[in-house]
């Protein structure tokens, strides 16, 4: 289940129509969107040469070839490096999550103002502040189980967290694939993306359209069962020395009505009633 370079190609040559490079359409097709001798002839590459790419068994390719096969299929910057990930895969090394204390004085330090957490490998809940485990319980989540993409496709509760599930569901699956096109043969993210394709169709459409995308910034509306709608905008910083962590801080506008709830939040009683996950969540292997 992990990133393939020849499953990545074709839904991209899927997405364009001939007449859009200025091809012309003739015949039947039986596939939608490009022919891999047409992403070829576009490319400047053999068709021999793109087949062998597409199904993973070519020569070390150039750059100048991933760039021009980026243009024909008219791939976004995230999509291009996902693109040199697939054709170029890195051995992966140990997965040794640990959190440095410093990092995690820096959630501290954040203290009130904004929640934090730091989010890791495999889309794994690492750290957090109390005002982010005030907005999504991390710590009454089972200690095996504080994963974002199991929560939201497993855990029902999720879908009256988010009224925005769908959306996130999209970034989540586009998250994971990156990281599944960036650490290529992990056996933890094989079992994880397996689990979630057993259980959930949504899981296996979203996987099957071979999107990605990076968590840098956005908008998550949470619909919290104390305080009411969050709007949360939230920003993404990667850590230095730590590439495949990245810290998460919600950044709601001060003094607005977010900013008032996520203060009454800070003050509440730590017994407050949070969102709960299903005790059915399953305890995945640890890395």
């Amino acid at each position: 289940m992990t990133g393939d370079i020849g499953d990545f190609l074709r839904s991209r040559r899927a997405r364009i129509r001939p007449e859009e490079t200025g091809l012309a359409s003739h015949g039947r097709r039986r596939v939608p969107g490009l022919r891999r001798e047409e992403v070829a002839l576009l490319a400047g590459v053999s068709v021999d040469y793109y087949i062998r790419l597409e199904q993973g068994r070519g020569p070390s390719v150039s750059d100048a070839v991933l760039d021009a096969i980026a243009r024909v299929l008219r791939l976004d910057p995230t999509e291009h490096s996902h693109l040199r990930a697939l054709a170029r895969p890195a051995p992966t090394p140990e997965a040794v999550q640990d959190i440095r204390p410093g990092v995690r004085l820096l959630l501290d330090a954040v203290g009130g103002a904004a929640p934090a957490f730091v989010l890791g490998r495999r889309m794994d809940i690492l750290a957090w502040n109390a005002l982010a485990d005030a907005v999504a319980g991390h710590s009454r989540m089972p200690a095996g189980s504080r994963n974002i993409a199991r929560h939201v496709f497993l855990d029902p509760v999720a879908r009256e967290l988010y009224p925005q599930w769908a959306r996130i569901a999209e970034e989540t699956v586009g998250y994971l694939r990156l990281d599944a096109g960036q650490h290529p043969g992990d056996p933890l993210l094989a079992a994880l993306t397996q689990e979630l394709a057993d259980r959930s169709e949504e899981f296996r459409r979203l996987w099957a359209d071979h999107a990605v995308k990076e968590k840098t910034h956005g908008v998550k509306l949470i619909d919290h069962p104390v305080v009411g709608r969050l709007v949360l905008p939230y920003e993404t910083l990667a850590l230095p020395g730590e590439p495949d962590q990245l810290v998460v801080v919600y950044t709601p506008q001060p003094g607005s009505e977010t900013a008032r709830r996520l203060a009454r939040l800070a003050t509440a009683a730590p017994d407050a009633p949070l969102p709960k996950p299903q005790e059915s969540l399953p305890q995945p292997v640890r890395g």
